[in-house]
C-alpha cells in the first residue's frame, strides 16, 4: 500500500473523504436519541472510540502524556457533539447540518486572525459560495424549530475552535495519539456534565445503560469516528485550514441521501441546485490547491 503523499492536494482528498463519512455519524446519532440522551450518546461515542484507538497508539509507540491542547481540544469537541445531538434529536439531519454550515466561515475567519493563514478572495469567495449552496439546500426556518435551532451554531463554533487547535497540533506528529487524547478528554468533560445534569434530571443529560442494539451503533459511531478523525488529521497537517474549510460543505450530499433513503426526507430540485453549488466549491478548492502546489514545485 503506497503512503499518502505529503501535499496539499492529498489534504483536500482526505478530507473531502472524511467529509462524506461523517453524516453516517449523524445517522446512528440521530437513531440512538429514540431511546438515549443526548448526553449519553456523546459519551458512549467517545467511550467506543477511545477503547478502537487505543490499542494503536500503544503499538505505534505514541503513548504520551497528553498537554493542555489536548484537554482544550477535547473540551470543545465534546461540547460540539453534545450540540449536535441534541439538535438532532428535534429535528432532520440535513436541516441541523444546514445551520451548522456557518462553521468553514468561522473557520476560515479564526485561521486569518489567530494562525496568519492567508485569507484571499478566493478562498473567500469559495466559502461563501458553499455557505449559499447550504442554505439553498435547506431554507432553516427558525419558527418552526425554535431554541433546537441555536444548537447546530453551537456545534459550528465548538468545532472551528476544535480543527484550530487540530491544526496547530498536527504539525507536532502522533496524530493517532492526538486523537486518541483529545478522544478521552472529550468523554471526560462530557461524564462530568452529563453526571451533574443527570443528578439534576435534565432530559439531554440523562444516563441509561445502552441495549444490544444501541451498543451495536456506538461501536459504529466510535470507529467511524476513529477512521474520520484521523484523516482530518492528516488532511490538517498537509494543507491550511483556510483550504479545507469549504470541503465541509460536502457533508450535505450525504446528510440528503441518508435524509431521503434512512428518514424519508425526499429533496426537492432547490435542494440539487443548491447541492451542485456545493460540489463546484469544493471541486474549486481542490483545484485551486493543486495550481498553488504546482507552481511552488516549479519555483523550486
Amino acid at each position: 500500500m503506497k503512503p499518502i503523499p505529503d501535499t496539499p492536494q492529498a489534504g483536500v482528498a482526505l478530507m473531502a473523504g472524511a467529509m462524506l463519512f461523517a453524516p453516517f455519524m449523524d445517522m446512528f446519532a440521530k437513531l440512538l436519541t429514540e431511546t438515549m440522551s443526548p448526553g449519553a450518546i456523546g459519551l458512549g461515542r467517545f467511550l467506543a472510540q477511545s477503547l478502537i484507538l487505543l490499542p494503536f497508539v500503544v503499538g505505534l509507540g505514541q503513548w504520551r502524556r497528553p498537554s493542555w491542547l489536548h484537554l482544550l481540544a477535547g473540551i470543545f469537541l465534546g461540547g460540539a457533539l453534545l450540540s449536535i445531538n441534541a439538535a438532532l434529536k428535534h429535528m432532520p439531519i440535513p436541516n441541523a447540518i444546514a445551520i451548522f454550515f456557518v462553521e468553514p466561515l468561522i473557520l476560515t475567519l479564526m485561521s486569518a486572525a489567530i494562525l496568519g493563514e492567508s485569507l484571499g478572495w478566493r478562498r473567500l469567495a469559495a466559502v461563501s459560495a458553499g455557505l449559499v449552496g447550504a442554505m439553498i439546500v435547506i431554507r432553516p426556518n427558525w419558527a418552526a424549530f425554535g431554541p433546537a435551532a441555536v444548537y447546530p451554531l453551537i456545534t459550528a463554533f465548538c468545532f472551528a475552535s476544535f480543527l484550530l487547535i487540530t491544526r496547530v497540533m498536527t504539525q507536532r506528529g502522533g496524530r493517532v495519539a492526538l486523537q486518541f487524547w483529545i478522544g478521552v478528554s472529550a468523554m471526560g468533560s462530557l461524564a462530568l456534565v452529563t453526571l451533574i445534569g443527570d443528578h439534576f434530571g435534565a432530559p439531554a443529560l440523562v444516563l441509561s445503560w445502552p441495549g444490544q442494539w444501541e451498543l451495536f451503533l456506538l461501536a459504529c459511531m466510535g470507529l467511524l469516528a476513529a477512521v474520520s478523525h484521523q484523516m482530518i488529521a492528516n488532511a490538517f497537517a498537509r494543507a491550511e485550514a483556510g483550504a479545507l474549510a469549504p470541503l465541509q460543505y460536502l457533508e450535505i450530499i450525504s446528510a440528503v441521501l441518508i435524509g431521503w433513503f434512512v428518514f424519508g426526507d425526499f429533496p426537492d430540485r432547490l435542494t440539487w441546485a443548491g447541492t451542485a453549488i456545493i460540489i463546484g466549491a469544493g471541486v474549486y478548492v481542490f483545484y485551486r490547491e493543486r495550481q498553488l502546489a504546482r507552481r511552488v514545485m516549479n519555483a523550486g
